[in-house]
């Protein structure tokens, strides 16, 4: 059973940046950022793979957010920069052995962090 464990959340002012960290406890391929805001779907945001570290993001996030992997650490990092309040909602790690079907589909992932609360004030 892999454990993940989210941080870095935290209340800004639009235009400033913040840094999420999910911690696996062991390897796992694939690591992925989810986000849900009330009242809407959760979506990928950003995905980070094992081995080649290869790093996808989503359209609505491209050029200010970036994912990154520390493979030591079994760690992930999403670098959020120039923040709107639309980046408001709860941000989730989630992680699968695979890497099959789409990255930014929730049913394709078995192991899910708590989340952290990112909060983007106008």
């Amino acid at each position: 059973q892999v454990q993940l464990v989210e941080s870095g959340g935290s209340s800004v002012e639009a235009g400033g940046s913040l840094t999420l960290s999910c911690e696996a406890s062991q390897y796992i391929y694939r690591m992925t950022w989810f986000r849900q805001a009330p009242g809407k779907e959760r979506e990928g945001v950003a995905t980070i793979y094992g081995r080649n570290d290869a790093t996808y993001v989503r359209h609505f996030v491209k050029g200010r957010f970036t994912g990154s992997r520390d493979g030591v650490k079994n760690t992930v990092y999403l670098q959020m920069n120039s923040l709107k309040p639309d980046d408001t909602a709860k941000y989730y790690c989630a992680a699968s052995y695979g890497y099959g079907g789409s990255w930014h589909d929730a049913v394709n992932y078995n192991y899910w962090g708590r989340g952290t609360q990112v909060t983007v004030s106008s």
